[in-house]
């Protein structure tokens, strides 16, 4: 059975830094598109960034220069580290997944097949 669970959120404040994690199961991420996503309160869900099978990356301009993604194949897991968090990155993120290679990834959560339950980010001083 397919599965991600993110984990890393919490409560951090302005200009501070966090990791959150994405472990999948079912699948292998190395062959994967793995996508990060956020919904902040009242607002719709957006995209943030994403890795394909290759190492290709692309970012959603607002957290450009502050999170990265990043894959650790032996673990099967993705990470998005932030850093110079602000008060707006305050939301719920999600990974997702399309398991299958593809020659790029797109941050468009209607690509994604395979969805986590979301870890909570909350940066406030």
């Amino acid at each position: 059975q397919l599965q991600l669970v993110e984990s890393g959120g919490g409560l951090v404040q302005p200009g501070g830094s966090l990791r959150l994690s994405c472990a999948a199961s079912g699948f292998t991420v190395s062959y994967s598109t793995i996508g990060w996503f956020r919904q902040a309160p009242g607002k719709e869900r957006e995209g943030v960034l994403c890795i394909n099978s290759f190492g290709s990356t692309s970012y959603a301009d607002s957290v450009k220069g502050r999170f990265t993604i990043s894959r650790d194949n032996s673990k099967n897991t993705v990470y998005l580290q932030m850093n110079s968090l602000k008060p707006e990155d305050t939301a719920l993120y999600y990974c997702a997944a399309v398991p299958t290679v593809q020659a790029m990834c797109i941050i468009s959560q209607t690509s994604y097949e395979y969805w986590g339950q979301g870890t909570q980010v909350t940066v406030s001083s």
